[in-house]
């Protein structure tokens, strides 16, 4: 078997360092403390340390109060970022979506007003032109005479013809009738019952001939206004003033004049059939020569006007003898347009527009 010298190093390492080499301890004149011992009295455990300065005794509180001017200005400060925010606010707070609602609501009632008013003012104004005149691009004639200076068998064939409810109906309209004409809209049927004049004169005065659900039912609403505002006699009145009938003829007056060379109050039972047949469909006739009315027409449509007046003449004359001027009475009107004093705007004389459109023609 082998043998080996034995290694030396782990033994070296368990060697007694030499005395000399040793620490030795440190004179320290200063005593540290024992921790085998409770400390002192006094507390002085610790001694201070050398070179240590005993502090200043502290100054009493005082309450801190803010340092006075003028100041240097300091540095200069890049600009605050805005906040990034969905909705920007102004200075008030508010957002502008609500600004902007509150300002549509605003508008809106504005002019809610101002139409308020404008319906309110036809109980004494006459406007001196509507809506359905404006638009007309051939012009407009045009003249106001009192209703009571109309002929009451004009007056009864109004009624009968356009709205035999006026009279006795609270309101613009019947809902059921309103309702029922509305289906017929949507189903591409035939109107069943017609505008009454209410409606009538809020399309004549405020709205145009666009055949549209929008403007029915803007039409609904103003009618329904001014029934509450005016009452039937001026409604009729505003009826006979503003309605179409003839291309560029608009009122009674007018009407009388260019076609029978007749004044309103004087108009006879036959002639305001004639008058209120054209009412569907003025825009197709002309005067005849000498007077009375010639569908022989340019446009070739004379024949729609002419069947408007055929079916006038079959229902609206019986209607009258069965009732006679009681519902023109009912409305409001009384007394007959003979019996009338005359005025300075009761139409007695032909307004100078309708003989220079007469003399134009050559119909006289």
């Amino acid at each position: 078997m082998a043998s080996f010298d034995p290694d030396a190093e782990p033994t070296r390492r368990f060697r007694r360092r030499p005395a000399d080499t040793r620490p030795q301890p440190r004179e320290d004149p200063v005593q540290r403390p024992r921790f085998d011992r409770p400390p002192p009295a006094g507390n002085d455990w610790y001694g201070a340390p050398p070179g240590y300065a005993v502090p200043p005794p502290q100054q009493p509180y005082e309450p801190w109060s803010p340092p006075r001017g003028p100041f240097p200005p300091g540095p200069p400060q890049p600009p605050a970022r805005p906040r990034r925010s969905r909705f920007r606010r102004d200075r008030t707070g508010r957002r502008p979506r609500r600004r902007l609602l509150g300002r549509v609501v605003r508008v809106v009632a504005a002019l809610a007003v101002v139409q308020a008013l404008l319906v309110l003012s036809l109980r004494w104004v006459d406007p001196p032109t509507t809506a359905f005149m404006a638009a007309n691009p051939e012009g407009s004639i045009q003249q106001s005479v009192p209703v009571e200076h109309v002929s009451r068998n004009f007056l009864a064939a109004v009624i009968a013809h356009e709205d035999a409810q006026l009279p006795y109906r609270s309101g613009a309209f019947e809902w059921s009738e309103l309702w029922g004409r509305a289906v017929g809209y949507l189903s591409g049927q035939d109107d069943p019952s017609g505008s009454t004049i209410p409606q009538q004169v809020a399309k004549n005065v405020f709205l145009n001939q666009e055949f549209s659900a929008w403007r029915k039912g803007l039409e609904a609403g103003i009618a329904m206004e001014m029934a509450a505002l005016i009452d039937d006699r001026r409604m009729l009145e505003l009826y006979v003033n503003y309605a179409q009938f003839g291309p560029t003829l608009y009122g009674v007056c007018a009407a009388g004049w260019y076609y029978f060379d007749s004044p309103p109050g004087e108009l006879s039972e036959a002639e305001a059939v004639q008058l209120v047949g054209l009412l569907p469909s003025p825009g197709h006739v002309q005067r005849a020569p000498g007077g009375g009315m010639d569908f022989e027409v340019d446009d070739g449509l004379g024949w729609l006007s002419r069947s408007h007046v055929i079916n006038a003449q079959n229902r609206v004359p019986a209607w009258i003898d069965r009732l006679g001027f009681q519902p023109v009475e009912d409305a409001g009107v009384e007394g007959l347009a003979s019996d009338q004093p005359p005025s300075d705007d009761d139409c007695s004389s032909a307004p100078d527009e309708v003989t220079e459109l007469i003399a134009a023609e050559g119909t006289a």
